[in-house]
């Protein structure tokens, strides 16, 4: 859970350092003071999208820095991550998350004090906070997300990973089929031009390196004569001289005899001798080496004439297949696989069929086996919502998940035939469409097409709830839908970011003990797990909730220098009586005593 939030120049956040606890935590405060600036803060943390307008004014970067406390579960969960990615810290329980935000765009983020991904930070955040922002119950009008919200439920997560990973195979290999079944006269016509490119690149045979040679020997030809007199001058002065000037082997010859009398007299100087030795053998060298290159001179037009062909040849394959000799090279390779391909194509069809339909087989029973479990988790989904929105004032409202299936030729093939449409609700199964379905079009959630339906008046027959529901009813099902998600949910810290809009006063304790009861023992503690209750963060503006925190934090926003400025304080008795009277909007000694039997109500409710 999260019990250390530091936040640095973010938005309207100077500095703030925020200890939080494991229960219910409550943030209340006026409109605009802040409060969804912290849990912005906190999506930034976990790996959320990085907005550079987020950085104050006047300042460089922002920082968010966040302290966790892992129980054992999520210890278990997070090690190998950890460990693979070199992560560990010295104390197992306690995990460091920071991201850093600058003016320029960049972010960095850090985990336990090492600089990582964003992917990383994200993988490791979404195990350790889930956030319900202010619009989200807007999802349920979004029938694609239902079939999310079921799943999460019935914590199919492996198995729908297992069907997305099957789905994603026979597609491959259903395109890849596809485009060797296309057109008889187009694949002929398509081997035919490769045979050509590959015969022409074959024909010209080709070396790596040989542009390049031939570039130097084409300048050596078309120099040759000048090549040629520029040698012949550098071994006239070097060995035969001119009659103004002795050659210059015969002076460095006269030289040395010199030398050597001059070591005689002084023999310190025995060192140059043999310097003078070694530049009388250099040059020799030199002259010897120039005798052979003037020898392989060639004045040979023919021979030129042949070297531009080559590089033409060269040039043109280039401007067809690469920019590069090893490009058309590797072209040559990657079309003669293709050719190969093509010309076998029947016998890879007839492998690729088997293939496609092993694959079917098994995309279709991993399909079954997931809308199995889906419809044996949505009666209980449904007998889970309806006590919560009974408790929300919505007695008597019905809850229902309809699973269609669309009939596709194409599709996976079923081993037992469905109904197109059935309806689950708490009672038995409603048949609305009896036409049977063996072959059902699918994606990479499957083949059921999942919506929730609604009855919210007695007497009345279900009907879609994206269609019916109002503002308040949607966000009253939203939140029967948190509450009984949460209940089987693993991640430790849940935040509420004012998912009580549309919810009256009356409706307030209600929501509020709801909540509260999130953070006891949880249910998969009593099934013999051990998880402890969640820790809850809520930002509200319904005293009625807020009477139910287990601490209370007080958002304001002041001008200080000229600047706006947040913060946060923890509330204790006297000030949270306060907050919770400006929170009913009375005055007086009326509003106190009304705020004090909100929090006896609670602490009776908390306490029975």
């Amino acid at each position: 859970m999260l019990r250390e939030l530091h936040i640095r120049d973010f938005a309207i956040i100077d500095e703030l350092h925020l200890s939080l606890e494991p229960g219910f935590n409550i943030l209340t405060g006026e409109t605009g003071a802040g409060k969804s600036i912290l849990i912005d803060a906190v999506i930034l943390l976990l790996g959320g999208r990085a907005d550079v307008t987020a950085v104050r004014e006047g300042t460089s970067r922002a920082l968010v820095e966040g302290m966790f406390v892992l129980d054992v579960g999520q210890q278990a969960f997070l090690a190998p991550l950890l460990a693979r990615e070199g992560l560990e810290s010295e104390a197992p329980d306690v995990l460091w998350l920071s991201r850093e935000l600058r003016e320029t765009g960049r972010s960095v983020a850090r985990v336990n004090g090492t600089v990582v991904s964003v992917a990383l930070l994200r993988q490791i955040g979404e195990g350790l906070v889930d956030i319900h922002g202010q619009s989200e119950h807007l999802s349920l009008l979004r029938v694609a997300e239902h079939v999310n919200l079921l799943d999460r439920f019935a914590d199919l997560g492996e198995l729908r990973g297992q069907v997305a990973e099957a789905v994603r195979h026979l597609q491959t290999v259903r395109r890849e089929l596809h485009a060797l079944q296309q057109d008889e006269r187009t694949r002929m016509q398509r081997q035919d031009l490769l045979r050509f490119q590959l015969q022409e690149i074959n024909t010209a045979a080709l070396r790596p390196h040989e542009e390049a040679e031939l570039n130097a020997e084409r300048t050596r030809l078309a120099n040759a004569e000048q090549l040629a007199s520029l040698t012949s001058t550098l071994l006239t002065l070097l060995e035969e001289g001119t009659e103004e000037s002795p050659a210059v082997l015969d002076l460095l010859g006269k030289g040395q005899r010199e030398m050597t009398t001059l070591v005689r007299v002084d023999p310190s100087l025995g060192a140059k001798e043999t310097a003078w030795l070694e530049a009388v053998y250099q040059i020799e060298d030199l002259a010897g080496f120039l005798r052979e290159y003037l020898s392989q001179i060639e004045f040979n037009p023919r021979r030129l004439q042949q070297v531009e062909e080559r590089l033409a040849l060269i040039h043109g394959l280039q401007r067809k297949y690469g920019g590069e000799i090893h490009e058309i090279l590797a072209y040559a390779a990657k079309i003669a696989a293709e050719l190969e391909l093509l010309e076998h194509s029947d016998e890879r069809i007839m492998a690729l069929e088997e293939e496609a339909a092993t694959s079917s087989e098994v995309a279709g029973r991993l399909c079954a086996d997931l809308s199995t479990a889906r419809r044996e988790s949505a009666a209980r989904l449904a007998a889970g919502v309806e006590v919560e929105l009974e408790d929300l004032r919505m007695a008597g409202t019905r809850f229902g998940v309809s699973f269609r299936w669309e009939s596709d030729a194409s599709g996976l093939p079923v081993e037992l035939a469905q109904p197109a449409e059935v309806w689950l609700t708490v009672g038995e199964a409603e048949l609305q469409i009896s036409e049977r379905v063996s072959r059902a079009a699918f994606d990479s959630t499957g083949v059921d097409h999942v919506e929730f339906l609604i009855a919210p008046n007695v007497g009345e027959g279900f009907k879609p709830l994206a269609r019916i529901a109002s503002g308040g009813e949607t966000a009253r099902l939203m939140l029967a839908l948190k509450t009984v998600l949460s209940r089987a949910d693993r991640t430790p810290t849940l935040i509420f970011d004012e998912i009580d809009q549309g919810i009256g006063g009356r409706v307030g304790t209600v929501v509020g003990a709801k909540l509260w009861r999130l953070t006891q023992t949880s249910l998969l503690e009593t099934e013999g797990t051990g998880q402890p209750g969640h820790q809850v963060l809520c930002i509200t503006h319904l005293p009625q909730l807020a009477a139910f925190g287990d601490v209370h934090y007080g958002v304001e926003k002041t001008v200080t220098d000229g600047r706006t400025v947040a913060s946060v304080q923890r509330l204790e008795s006297g000030s949270r009586l306060d907050e919770l009277a400006q929170m009913l909007g009375t005055q007086g000694v009326a509003a106190l005593q009304g705020a004090e039997e909100l929090l006896v109500q609670a602490r009776t409710l908390k306490s029975g």
